[in-house]
């Protein structure tokens, strides 16, 4: 044999490979394992200011109203049915969105459409938005407008408005 000629470490080496066990196995046995997960109706919502600029109420704005645009968006889970309310905003006199300086209001009002026909607002004027297709946000344009011929003093108007999506 030539094991001689091998050094005393390689041999316990080729002794270990090649009398290792064989596994064998006398059966099996199988089952399923379900996997499962819910998807559940999710949005986010964020919006871009609505600024008017400046209102003339002497000469530019005495016959004309003043227009402006914002934007909300929403992004939501792929099937979700989903509406846009927006609030009266935090000056409100009745359902009559106002601006304020502190002491005096600036009225306007915010649009479903670029012809400044259909108000947006809450409940029965709610935006219906659809089905959303996939979770791509969604930019929704909210038309404005301010009254013209307004009695207003100078100053810097502002109003919050609260924008919800419901899912």
């Amino acid at each position: 044999m030539k094991f001689a000629s091998l050094k005393k470490g390689m041999v316990g080496t080729v002794l270990a490979i090649t009398i290792a066990p064989v596994m064998s196995f006398a059966g099996s046995a199988s089952t399923n394992l379900n996997v499962s997960a819910s998807v559940v109706a999710n949005c986010t919502i964020s919006t871009a200011d609505l600024g008017f600029g400046s209102y003339d109420p002497v000469v530019a704005h005495a016959s004309s109203p003043l227009d402006g645009t914002g934007t909300v968006t929403i992004a939501c889970t792929k099937g979700s049915v989903t509406t846009v309310d927006l609030g009266l905003g935090s000056n409100p006199s009745g359902t009559t969105r106002r601006m304020s300086d502190g002491t005096e209001f600036l009225t306007y009002e915010l649009y479903q459409d670029s012809s400044r026909t259909v108000v947006w607002g809450s409940g029965a004027s709610t935006r219906n938005t659809g089905t959303a297709a996939n979770k791509s946000p969604q930019p929704f344009t909210v038309w404005g407008r301010i009254a013209a011929g307004q009695d207003v003093t100078v100053g810097s108007y502002t109003d919050t408005v609260l924008a919800t999506v419901n899912f």
